[in-house]
């Protein structure tokens, strides 16, 4: 008389699970901060409304950052000097490379100018229908992970390496006339062109990634998750939209964002219940 249960959908009942939906409120013993913490049912009207202002925000505050680009160009000379002192600067011969084919390349462009948004938002749709317990840690990781990028955005204006003086990089949306990203071409000055530092493209993949890989049954699915960032950075560096280290720091970018996210759930998004347990009182 007067606990919590967990009305299943077989009609049984069991012991309270972390994730409640709104009935939660209801329930004794949990404090505001246990409602917060505690994930509940997405509301679609309520994540439609916040995934768009949220990119609009997050796309207002980044070209709204200051386009420093004498600084930017000397990070991005020193960034390059780094890796050419670790042995590792390849992007340049990357970026010819496969540039010499043509419909690769062009390829490549679209891919760095679409599958950004299509499959991130792709990823939270099959989380919100099919991952609804796991739907609000996970999103809160992606967008701490974007929201700190911010930082790096303002304190660490970079050049990318297809405007590099002296680089002799080729800005493959330029040469090839392709549609593409509002980096280049006519579409340049709607976007912050010296924001490169973190990739948000390496971020947002290696979230896709993680969470496709963790949480699909399919094998040939978890390998398809596991090759998507990995495709991303070839793709980054062919374009010359980036260095390596600005995929590196898009990792760093994004373990800030589960570690965020686990520490106010209490777990890692992928190891809470799949389900929104409903709970009543008796």
């Amino acid at each position: 008389m007067g606990g919590a249960t967990i009305r299943t959908t077989a009609g049984r009942t069991a012991t309270p699970a972390p994730i409640a939906d709104t009935d939660a409120e209801r329930a004794p013993g949990l404090t505001l901060m246990d409602r917060l913490r505690t994930p509940r049912r997405p509301r679609l009207w309520f994540e439609i409304v916040l995934l768009a202002v949220s990119y609009w925000t997050y796309s207002l505050i980044r070209n709204a950052v200051p386009e420093q680009r004498p600084e930017a160009l000397r990070n991005a000379s020193s960034i390059w000097e780094w890796e050419h002192r670790l042995g590792l600067a390849f992007e340049r011969g990357v970026n010819h490379a496969i540039d010499s084919v043509s419909w690769l390349i062009v390829g490549m462009n679209y891919y760095y100018a679409t599958l950004h948004f299509i499959v991130t938002l792709g990823v939270l749709v099959w989380l919100y229908h099919w991952h609804p317990g796991r739907y609000a840690a996970t999103r809160l990781a992606l967008f701490a992970t974007t929201g700190v990028a911010l930082l790096g955005y303002y304190f660490f204006p970079l050049a990318p390496p297809r405007l590099m003086s002296g680089g002799h990089f080729i800005d493959t949306v330029v040469v090839h006339n392709t549609w593409g990203s509002m980096a280049s071409g006519n579409l340049a000055d709607m976007s912050n062109q010296y924001a490169a530092m973190p990739s948000m493209h390496i971020g947002w993949s290696l979230w896709c990634g993680l969470t496709i890989a963790t949480l699909a049954r399919p094998v040939w699915v978890k390998a398809l998750g596991l090759l998507y960032p990995s495709a991303t950075l070839l793709v980054i560096v062919a374009t010359a939209n980036h260095f390596w280290m600005d995929a590196v720091g898009g990792v760093v970018c994004l373990s800030f964002g589960f570690a965020l996210s686990s520490a106010w759930y209490g777990s890692l998004p992928y190891r809470l219940p799949k389900q929104v347990a409903v709970i009543c009182t008796a």
